[in-house]
C-alpha cells in the first residue's frame, strides 16, 4: 500500500465527499418525496456512491444494477460491452441512473438508449464526478456531484483495472 500511495495525491476528501452526497440527497429528495424510484447503479465503480446515497434520501426506493466495460487501463476502448443488464420490471417508473464518473460520455450516451429501450416513465442521471469538457450528449446529466478536469481518478469506488477502488477518498494518477 505505501507503494500505492506514492503513485497517488489526495484530490478530494471524504468529508468534501460525504457534504455533496448530503446535498445531492436532499435533491434527489425533493424531487422523488412521493414516489418509488428505482436506482440502476452502474457497476462496479458507482457501488460505493450509491451505497452513501441511498442512505441519505428521504424516499422508498428500488435498487438494481448494471454493468459495462469500456476501459482498458486508464484509456477507453470506444466500444461497450454489456456484462449484466437489469433485472426489474422498468417500464412507466421513474429511473435514477447512478454512475461514478462521467468522462467521454461515451457509456452513459449507450446506458441512457438502453435504459430508455425499456419503456420508464423517465429518467434522471446522477453522477459523482464529470469531466463535463470530454464529452456532448443530447440529453441532460441532472446531477453532478462534482466537476472535475481531465486527469485520471481513482479511488472511493472508481479503478484502475481494478485496483484502488477501497480508497476513501478520491486521488489523482501522478504521471
Amino acid at each position: 500500500m505505501n507503494k500505492l500511495k506514492n503513485n497517488l495525491s489526495k484530490y478530494i476528501s471524504i468529508d468534501d465527499i460525504s457534504i455533496r452526497i448530503e446535498g445531492i440527497a436532499a435533491q434527489l429528495s425533493e424531487i422523488f418525496y412521493d414516489d418509488i424510484p428505482i436506482f440502476i447503479g452502474i457497476l462496479n465503480g458507482s457501488f460505493i456512491f450509491l451505497s452513501d446515497l441511498i442512505r441519505k434520501v428521504n424516499f422508498e426506493c428500488e435498487i438494481d444494477f448494471i454493468k459495462v466495460a469500456s476501459y482498458d487501463g486508464i484509456e477507453t476502448t470506444g466500444k461497450i460491452i454489456l456484462d449484466k443488464d437489469i433485472n426489474l420490471d422498468i417500464k412507466n417508473k421513474r429511473v435514477i441512473i447512478v454512475e461514478d464518473i462521467i468522462d467521454s460520455g461515451l457509456t452513459i450516451n449507450y446506458l441512457y438508449k438502453h435504459i430508455l429501450s425499456y419503456n420508464p416513465k423517465d429518467i434522471s442521471i446522477v453522477t459523482l464526478l464529470s469531466k463535463k469538457d470530454n464529452y456532448n450528449l443530447n440529453f441532460d446529466i441532472d446531477v453532478i456531484g462534482f466537476e472535475i478536469t481531465t486527469e485520471f481518478v481513482v479511488g472511493y469506488g472508481l479503478d484502475l483495472n481494478q485496483r484502488f477502488r477501497q480508497l476513501d477518498c478520491l486521488y489523482k494518477l501522478k504521471p
